[in-house]
């Protein structure tokens, strides 16, 4: 069971979710919204900032002492060693677009382990959250809470596998295995599963968490992308990690699964990184 410290951490964290999401709805499908370029060259919104205010200024009121990554703002540090790690809008070209498939993403690490996440999806009012050790729960508008739990699916021939942007897997670094990278990849997971899907970013992994789909997989992930869906998958039952299989959400690339069919995917996504295991 998770201690006082992080129970009373997944409170707030939620709490602070579900406004930041609310607020990026009052720029959401509005002709008048203004969109930048940041360094990378992805875009970035009033919405973004916003939401990412809001979180900055409620989880650190509730706990100055803790360290602060957001995506858009950057990082501050803090001295009690839990790092909260957010992303306001995880798919914001989704929500420029005026696609509901954006996400807002809270996780909170301890010592560099991450031990709470909450997935807010705030355009269909969807949630689920978990504290490590303390399984994981989904929320939907009008109903009540119900454990978040992954599917029971063992064949990949069988499944649904979930992507944000199937270009990126021509893009990721070959590094890992130059044999297998790219297209390939793509094409041979296409050719496995049942059924693919780019219902991506956050929401994609919410759809893992809540047994709706049976992998995503995200070929470029930041932290922030990353620290929150992994503890949500983890404790619904599925499992998170790396393209090496190793978990971590700092590797660049991640993948997760209802914990079944994991190793067929990590065999087809890097052959050679099959261990640990």
């Amino acid at each position: 069971m998770p201690d006082a410290n992080t129970t009373k951490r997944l409170e707030v964290a939620i709490a602070a979710t579900r406004q930041a999401g609310q607020k990026t709805l009052q720029w959401f499908r509005n002709d008048d919204l203004a969109v930048t370029k940041k360094k990378d060259h992805s875009p970035v919104t009033a919405a973004d900032l916003a939401a990412e205010e809001i979180l900055q200024k409620e989880l650190l009121t509730s706990f100055p002492d803790d360290s602060f990554l957001g995506e858009e703002t950057g990082s501050t540090r803090g001295a009690s060693g839990f790092e909260w790690v957010v992303d306001p809008i995880d798919g914001t070209k989704s929500f420029i677009q005026g696609v509901p498939l954006f996400a807002t993403l809270v996780g909170c690490r301890k010592d560099g382990k991450g031990v709470l996440g909450v997935i807010y999806i705030p355009a269909l009012d969807e949630l689920a959250y978990a504290a490590v050790g303390s399984g994981a729960w989904y929320e939907q508008r009008g109903c009540e809470r119900v454990p978040a739990r992954v599917s029971t699916q063992t064949s990949l021939r069988e499944s649904l596998l979930c992507s944000s942007d199937f270009r990126d897997f021509r893009r990721r670094p070959t590094a890992l295995d130059a044999k297998t990278a790219g297209k390939k990849v793509r094409d041979d997971l296409e050719d496995a599963c049942r059924i693919v899907r780019t219902w991506g970013d956050g929401y994609g992994y919410l759809l893992v968490a809540t047994g709706r789909a049976e992998a995503m997989a995200d070929p470029m992930l930041n932290s922030w992308d990353a620290a929150a869906v992994a503890v949500v998958v983890s404790e619904a039952g599925g499992r998170f990690t790396d393209w090496t299989g190793i978990c971590t959400v700092d590797a660049g690339d991640g993948l997760a699964t209802n914990g079944h069919i994991h190793n067929d995917v990590l065999e087809m996504l890097a052959p050679s990184a099959i261990r640990a295991q």
